[in-house]
């Protein structure tokens, strides 16, 4: 991921329903379809009792053209009427940005 700032972090937080069939197929189709987009800079995830997925781009027209995408589209449409008890987005601009990794520092 670019490290150049400023650019937006996309913060999408939510809770399963019992029937979350055929979601983490989704989510990874998503993933892999983000990943193409033009502007698109990283992609970050976890999920537990609350899922978050954090994704990085360039432009807020590259996060605009994501929402309108057909593919993702039709995920958050199937994702509101069978996979989401709830969801909350967040759309950040990143300033700054730094990081530490353990192997870095040791060379």
């Amino acid at each position: 991921m670019s490290k150049d700032v400023p650019y937006y972090a996309v913060i999408f937080t939510s809770t399963l329903t019992e029937n979350d069939s055929g979601y983490t197929e989704m989510a990874e189709r998503m993933e892999n379809l983000a990943k193409k987009q033009p502007g698109f800079l990283g992609f970050e995830s976890a999920r537990s009792e609350v899922g978050i997925t954090v994704s990085y781009w360039k432009t807020l027209k590259s996060i605009a053209d994501w929402k309108a995408q057909t593919d993702h589209q039709f995920a958050q449409e199937k994702g509101i009427q069978d996979w989401y008890k709830w969801y909350k987005v967040r759309i950040c601009k990143v300033e700054r940005a730094y990081d530490f990794s353990r192997e870095a520092s040791l060379l």
